[in-house]
């Protein structure tokens, strides 16, 4: 939580994909046996996700606007290859992601930006980059980026709201709202 020049609290929000624990335990192995030579300072496991939309502090009326607009959210579960290793170098940052993002993956990303700029906040400016931040403060021995590793298989079926606070061990997150992935037509029972 953080407050404006008139006091006001507003919640630091973002948009996610939490992975489940097969996946956080696969990604801690990378941390561990692929990384073990860089050093940084190593995401905690129930801290690792994949950001769809970095939201920032807002007021209650835009975290409720938010909410409404995630709910009418239809996109269809799908599965994720996380099968690449990467860094940021300037970012200091090494993080795991995708070779090739699903359609629904950059569906939902698309329905959460527009929901984001429905709800009055402005256009995200960078594009959509997915990964899951393992280091951070990483400066030496970074892998190349799209460094192919053995495939982890994260069957996605939600999404979440979560909120951040900035703590000087690393940044806390806190889940605040989840929502089934579901197709935007649902097929008649029995037709």
């Amino acid at each position: 939580m953080v407050s404006n020049a008139d006091g006001a609290v507003r919640a630091r929000l973002f948009f996610a994909l939490w992975p489940p624990p097969e996946v956080v335990r696969g990604l801690r192995r990378l941390q561990v046996r692929e990384l073990a030579q860089v050093p940084g300072r190593r995401i905690d496991p129930e801290r690792l996700h994949l950001t769809l939309r970095f939201v920032g502090p807002v007021a209650a009326p835009v975290a409720d606007c938010l909410r409404r607009a995630a709910a009418a959210v239809r996109i269809s579960p799908f599965t994720l290859h996380i099968d690449r290793l990467g860094a940021f170098p300037r970012a200091k940052v090494v993080w795991a992601g995708v070779a090739r993002p699903p359609p629904e993956l950059l569906a939902l990303a698309a329905a959460l930006e527009a929901a984001c700029q429905g709800c009055g906040l402005p256009a995200e400016t960078r594009d959509f980059a997915p990964h899951l931040t393992l280091l951070r403060k990483a400066h030496r021995h970074l892998p190349r980026t799209d460094t192919p590793i053995e495939p982890l298989v994260w069957p996605v079926t939600e999404f979440v709201l979560a909120a951040s606070e900035t703590r000087p061990e690393g940044a806390l997150y806190r889940i605040l709202a989840r929502w089934p992935l579901r197709p935007s037509a649902e097929k008649p029972v029995g037709g």
